[in-house]
């Protein structure tokens, strides 16, 4: 299969018409018809439904076009890789984080950076830590922010002295609201809105002292904020991480620090034997740099 077809296929999935991809692709209709089926022969599958206004994608379709998209990115950074100067520091370094504070720190070195190199430029993708990992292993990002324990067969990491501290986000209406600190047994009965990594972490029957189908889970979130908006439309109690709602000013919602205290330490990570680019050097040096002198 052809990169070029690939593109073509593509293009077809954002215009949701042959007639109109092929004047964006500057080709024939017929010239593109015939490619799609000649890919969809190839393939021994349908990739699309053709309507009379628009096509749709099959099943088939949809996982074509997320393996393309992520093709079509993997060239368009090794092409920005290879084009630069082996003298230069330029180009982008992509950065998979959770939602936490400690992005701060990373922040600071990008600074230090851009105030040096302006040609380099940062990418944060968010995503929780199978999404980060996933994209690590694909080669979609250079670096991870992960929490906790390190799979170091196949990861390199650098220790952040930073660590996030979990808590309760509730409404400031909630009966809990009035205590400072709460303990695992004041939510044994109270529906709970967990992050999808936290249902499979090992922390949580420890804190509960049980099985976490013993809990009253009414619902799981992938990014904060929109379980955020579940709690503050009454659904439960959300355990996540400080500093990442804003719970100041005239907000609904209030945070309670969980006590015993739960923590994850935070680590940079990357692949084993990557190759970096100037610009991930750098980084990673500046990262260096900033431990050691202990300014992060």
């Amino acid at each position: 299969m052809e990169l070029r077809v690939l593109q073509y296929f593509l293009a077809v999935t954002r215009e949701q018409s042959i007639s109109g991809a092929a004047e964006s692709l500057h080709l024939s209709q017929p010239t593109l018809s015939r490619q799609l089926k000649e890919m969809e022969d190839e393939l021994g599958k349908q990739l699309f439904i053709r309507g009379n206004r628009r096509v749709t994608l099959t099943e088939e379709g949809m996982i074509l076009r997320k393996r393309a998209e992520e093709i079509m990115e993997l060239v368009k950074k090794a092409e920005d890789e290879i084009s630069l100067s082996d003298e230069t520091v330029a180009g982008d370094i992509t950065i998979g984080a959770g939602e936490t504070d400690g992005v701060r720190l990373l922040a600071k070195v990008a600074q230090k950076i851009q105030n040096e190199y302006p040609q380099v430029h940062f990418h944060i993708v968010s995503g929780d830590r199978v999404t980060v990992t996933e994209d690590m292993d694909k080669g979609l990002i250079d670096f991870g922010l992960l929490f906790g324990e390190i799979d170091t067969s196949k990861y390199e990491y650098m220790r952040i002295p930073y660590k996030d501290s979990f808590g309760v986000l509730m409404r400031r209406d909630s009966p809990l609201a009035e205590k400072e600190i709460i303990a695992p047994e004041d939510l044994l009965d109270k529906p709970l809105i967990l992050s999808r990594q936290m249902i499979h972490d090992s922390n949580l029957p420890a804190l509960f002292h049980c099985s976490v189908d013993k809990l009253n889970i009414a619902a799981t979130y992938n990014l904060l904020f929109n379980g955020s908006l579940m709690v503050d439309e009454g659904m439960g109690y959300a355990i996540c991480l400080d500093k990442i709602i804003n719970v100041s000013g005239k907000s609904s919602l209030c945070f309670r620090p969980l006590e015993p205290r739960m923590e994850d330490s935070m680590n940079l990570v990357w692949k084993k034997y990557q190759i970096f680019t100037k610009a991930s050097e750098t980084f990673l040096l500046k990262c260096r740099e900033m431990l050691d002198s202990a300014e992060m």
